[in-house]
C-alpha cells in the first residue's frame, strides 16, 4: 500500500518573488532544489537560485556566465539569426548546437545558478539572505552552482555540502564543508564529469565515508544510482551499482539521489527522484543495508510524491518535484523540494508510512 506525502502548507514556501537579485542586471527566475539542515533550533535551507538577464535584446539572446578572469558575472550574446540556423532553444534551460548529422551539444545555459541561505524558526516561514552564500570560483563554475545537499556529520560536528558545478567543461560534483553556515571551505571537485546527485552518508561505515552518485553514461548504460567510498571525502573509489531505471513507469528515464541518506534501525533510508521518458519527475524511497549500503532491502514501487498541484505542474520546467533536503523530526520526515524548477515547497510523511509503502512491517 502506497502512502503519499502530505503537502504542508498547500502552497510553496519560497518563490522567485522572495529573492533579491544578486546583481542589478539580473532577474530571479526561480528558487528551488535546496539542501536542508537544523542548527541550534533554526531551520536552514541552502537554496539554488537561478538568474537570467533582466533585459533581452531584439536581435540577441543574452545570457549570464561567470568569468574567472574578472571574478564576476558578465553578459554574453548570441544572435537570434544564428539561433534559427544552428541552435535549438526549445528547452528553456539550455542553448543546444545542432548539426546536419543530428549531433546535439549544450553550448550555453540561459541562466546561472548560485547558492543562497534561507532561515526559519518554524520550518515554514523563511527569511532569505540578500546575497549569495558562496561566491563563484574558478573555471568549473562558469555556468553556475546547482542542487546543494547538506549532510550533518554526527561524529565530526560539521556539515558536508555537495553541489553540482556546471561549465563548458561539463557537469561535476563539488564539496564544501562548514560548521556555522557563515564560512565555507572548498574541497574541490570530487567526481569527474558527467556526474551529479551526490549525497554523503552522515556516518562512516567500517571506517570509510560513503556517498551515492549518479554518472551519466553516453551511449551505453542508463542514469542510475551508484555507491562509492572514501577515506578522506576527497578520493573516491570502490564504485558499485545500487539501483537502476525501470522499463516503464515513473522512473524509466533516469533516477538519482535526492536528500542525503537517513539512518534508521531498519537501514539507510533514501528519498530519491525518478523521471519518466517525458521528464516528469517524482519522488520515491528505498532502504539499503546499514553495513552494505549497496544492498537494497526494500523500495517503493510507486512514487510517494508526484507533480499534481498547479505550482508543481506549471513553472520554469513543469511537472517536476525534486528534493535535495529532508529532516527527520519525531518520527516524521520533513521534505523540502523544488517544484517546477522555480519554487520551494514542503511535504511530510511519517517514517512508519514510508516503511509501509515499501512493504515492510512496522
Amino acid at each position: 500500500m502506497v502512502r503519499k506525502m502530505i503537502r504542508e502548507p498547500q502552497k510553496p514556501i519560497l518563490t522567485a518573488a522572495d529573492i533579491k537579485p544578486s546583481r542589478e542586471f539580473l532577474k530571479v527566475d526561480g528558487v528551488f532544489n535546496c539542501g536542508a539542515a537544523k542548527k541550534d533550533n533554526e531551520y536552514i535551507l541552502l537554496c539554488r537560485v537561478a538568474e537570467s538577464c533582466a533585459i533581452q535584446e531584439e536581435d540577441y539572446l543574452c545570457y549570464p556566465v561567470y568569468d574567472e578572469q574578472i571574478d564576476d558575472i558578465c553578459i554574453r550574446k548570441l544572435s537570434r539569426k544564428q539561433i534559427q540556423e544552428r541552435y535549438d532553444i526549445s528547452d528553456p534551460r539550455v542553448v543546444v548546437l545542432k548539426n546536419d548529422a543530428g549531433f546535439r551539444s549544450v553550448v550555453n545555459l540561459t541562466s546561472i545558478s548560485h547558492l543562497r541561505i534561507a532561515r526559519s524558526m518554524d520550518g515554514i516561514n523563511f527569511t532569505v539572505d540578500e546575497k549569495p552564500a558562496i561566491p563563484f570560483c574558478g573555471k568549473y563554475e562558469r555556468w553556475g552552482m546547482e542542487d546543494p545537499r547538506i549532510t550533518y556529520m554526527e561524529e565530526e560536528d560539521r556539515y558536508c555540502i555537495t553541489y553540482t558545478a556546471v561549465s563548458d567543461m561539463g557537469v561535476m560534483p563539488g564539496l564544501l564543508i562548514t560548521t556555522d553556515f557563515s564560512e565555507f571551505h572548498r574541497m574541490g571537485v570530487i567526481f569527474p564529469p558527467e556526474n551529479k546527485d551526490v549525497v554523503i552518508f552522515p556516518r562512516k561505515i567500517n571506517g570509510l565515508y560513503y556517498a551515492c552518485h549518479r554518472p551519466v553514461p553516453n551511449g551505453i548504460g542508463t542514469p542510475d544510482i551508484w555507491l562509492a567510498s572514501s577515506p578522506d571525502l576527497i578520493h573516491w573509489g570502490n564504485h558499485k551499482h545500487v539501483c537502476g531505471v525501470t522499463e516503464d513507469g515513473w522512473e524509466s528515464g533516469r533516477i538519482g539521489s535526492g536528500a542525503p541518506p537517513i539512518y534508521t534501525e531498519k537501514g539507510w533510508l533514501h528519498i530519491y527522484h525518478g523521471a519518466d521518458r517525458q521528464n516528469r519527475y517524482c519522488l520515491g524511497a528505498m532502504l539499503t543495508d546499514l553495513k552494505q549500503p549497496d544492498k537494497i532491502i526494500a523500495k517503493t514501487e510507486n512514487a510517494i510524491l508526484e507533480p499534481e498541484t498547479e505550482y508543481e505542474a506549471e513553472g520554469f520546467f513543469g511537472n517536476v518535484v525534486f528534493s535535495c533536503g529532508c529532516l527527520l523530526e519525531d518520527g516524521m520526515l520533513i521534505i523540502y523540494y523544488g517544484a517546477a524548477d522555480d519554487k520551494i515547497a514542503r511535504a511530510k510523511i511519517s517514517l512508519e508510512e514510508v516503511f509501509v509503502s515499501m512493504g515492510l512491517k512496522t
